[in-house]
């Protein structure tokens, strides 16, 4: 049998060189694919992240909006309560003022009546009046003197007039008397400690219970021996009405208030 040799490096070199020369396109052409299929890869990832990023952001947009409605919900739902407590207020108080005003209406009726009738069923005269020169207050008349004289002087002529020095015994009365006669008038009142010292009453007997003495009177003269002993208590008027009596030593010589009933 006749032997065959085969170069078969040389076999392998062509094969090698063709192989080379086929196969290089193709790996250029892979190399491009995949280059494409990465870039349009990471497109998509950048598309997708946007799209993330858009919808977080809208997201939080709207979680904004709605919580500044929320507020303002609030607030006014806070403002619509607060008018309606108060239209409530407003009624309980119209309400209460329409029954006190209706309270105060039957008791001045009920008043005007008891007034009317104890008027009917007084026994006080219609037609009676103070003599000329008198002053009517209440159901009583007052002289102020037109002379001076001493306290026992001033009581005398209130007697010898069908009266006595005027005894005060309510505020109004006191009122009434300091603004009787002119501005710092003197005028002798029917209170004196003639009988024990300190001990002050009025000449119909009854006890001092309510004073208006001037600031730090009665003194008695201070323990000055040039002002005596200050019995007699007289009224002051121009001052404070609740601070114008004074003691003063019954021999000097003020006018006075007569009392008597009218």
């Amino acid at each position: 049998m006749e032997e065959v040799y085969v170069n078969v490096s040389h076999l392998d070199s062509d094969d090698k060189i063709t192989s080379r020369k086929q196969t290089g396109p193709r790996s250029s052409e892979s190399r491009f694919h995949g280059a494409v299929v990465l870039c349009l890869g990471l497109l998509s990832v950048f598309l997708l992240a946007g799209l993330i990023g858009l919808a977080v952001h809208y997201y939080n947009s709207m979680q904004c909006s709605a919580t500044e409605v929320s507020a303002v919900k609030n607030n006014l739902t806070e403002l619509l309560q607060a008018s309606y407590d108060k239209i409530l207020s407003l009624f309980e108080e119209r309400d209460l003022l329409r029954t006190i005003s209706k309270h105060m209406e039957n008791n001045l009726t009920e008043l005007r009546a008891q007034l009317t009738a104890m008027t009917e069923k007084s026994d006080w005269p219609k037609d009676r009046c103070c003599p000329a020169g008198w002053k009517m207050f209440g159901r009583t008349c007052y002289l102020l003197s037109v002379d001076s004289g001493s306290w026992d002087k001033g009581r005398q002529d209130c007697r010898d007039r069908g009266a006595d020095l005027v005894v005060i015994d309510s505020r109004e009365e006191q009122v009434f008397l300091s603004d009787l006669a002119p501005v710092d008038t003197w005028s002798w009142i029917g209170l004196t400690d003639k009988e024990v010292e300190g001990t002050w009453k009025w000449i119909d007997g009854s006890s001092l219970t309510t004073s208006y003495w001037d600031a730090n009177q009665p003194d008695n003269g201070g323990g000055d021996p040039n002002c005596g002993e200050e019995d007699c208590a007289h009224i002051q008027t121009g001052k404070k009405i609740t601070k114008n009596w004074n003691d003063l030593s019954c021999d000097a010589s003020l006018r006075w208030i007569c009392e008597k009933m009218a």
